[in-house]
């Protein structure tokens, strides 16, 4: 049996501009951090031939053409599996449509678990490209790079994506002491809302293929507050860091009317007036994990505790898309 494990992620700073609409044209940059809430999922071979898949759903089939799961049935055309005798079983700490990347966290661990049951090593750049080519390419997911590159690599990692389609991947270079304060004031909190980013992103990569102005603005606007966030990381300054988050969040919001609501607006407010610098919804908006930079964390819990919205702690994960067994 092989078991794979790939992290989940929240992004610090430049979300938005790993799309290939943006890129291609202006060049993109964020930074994600890797954190310890994992997607899993273990392969192996079963004593009759066929494709056994276990996730929200079970399948049976004889041929990967029946297979009715997209990831998995390209991923298994794309290391050729010709005559499958597969049995692929997914489990996951956090469920999909809550905006931390579930998608391509997914993509990597079982690209990397087919990779194992094959008898391959695979770099994390390679896994990285071959999750964005299944997601993207084969697929034609309207969305960026981001989640299949942190899941990957792991860490807290600046991405330069370039308009020749490469992606840099560079460390984050901050000392130890910001690095803990980092994690102990980042909160996450769960909205109650899961929703499928398809649609906003869409309009999104909309609009930058078809050069809105409005949306390209916001973008390099947006872009450059990543920017900023990694020299105010790099500096120690998590006061500014929370600042620009907040800042963030007022600009994201402009991209579309669906990335937030009347209620979210309401309890990004309480945060705010309760302990948080700053904050966001993670991914690309409409529901799933409201996190805020607190510069007091008791009263920004009560807070949130008190309206019915629980926290999930979290540390980081340094490690990237890892097997456990093989």
């Amino acid at each position: 049996m092989i078991i794979a494990r790939s992290p989940l992620r929240v992004t610090l700073g430049g979300g938005g501009t790993d799309l290939p609409s943006y890129y291609r044209d202006h060049g993109g940059f964020l930074i994600s951090a890797a954190i310890d809430k994992y997607v899993y999922v273990t392969v192996m071979r079963p004593f009759t031939p066929g494709v056994f898949l276990k996730y929200s759903k079970l399948e049976r089939v004889d041929t990967i053409d029946e297979v009715q799961h997209p990831i998995i049935r390209e991923s298994l055309r794309l290391l050729d599996f010709k005559t499958p005798q597969v049995e692929i079983t997914t489990l996951a700490d956090i469920p999909a449509g809550t905006g931390l990347g579930s998608s391509g966290s997914f993509t990597t661990a079982l690209l990397k678990a087919l990779h194992a049951h094959r008898r391959r090593m695979i770099h994390p750049n390679e896994l990285a490209e071959l999750a964005c080519r299944v997601e993207i390419d084969i697929l034609g997911e309207p969305i960026g790079k981001q989640d299949q590159y942190i899941a990957a690599y792991g860490g807290i990692t600046c991405f330069d994506f370039h308009q020749n389609g490469c992606v840099e991947a560079s460390s984050l270079h901050i000392s130890m002491d910001t690095l803990y304060e980092l994690e102990d004031n980042l909160l996450l909190f769960f909205t109650g809302f899961s929703r499928s980013a398809g649609s906003i992103l869409k309009d999104q990569d909309t609009r930058s293929w078809q050069s809105d102005q409005e949306m390209i603005e916001n973008l390099h606007y947006v872009k450059e507050l990543g920017l900023r966030s990694r020299q105010a990381l790099q500096d120690g300054e998590l006061t500014l860091f929370g600042e620009i988050m907040d800042e963030h969040w007022e600009h994201k919001r402009l991209r579309s009317p669906d990335i937030s609501n009347p209620k979210i607006d309401e309890w990004y407010r309480l945060g705010r007036a309760n302990g948080a610098l700053g904050g966001k919804l993670v991914g690309a908006g409409g529901g799933g994990f409201l996190m805020f930079y607190a510069s007091d964390r008791g009263k920004l819990r009560q807070a949130m505790a008190g309206i019915g919205l629980e926290e999930v702690r979290f540390r980081f994960d340094l490690e990237g898309t890892k097997l456990m067994l093989a």
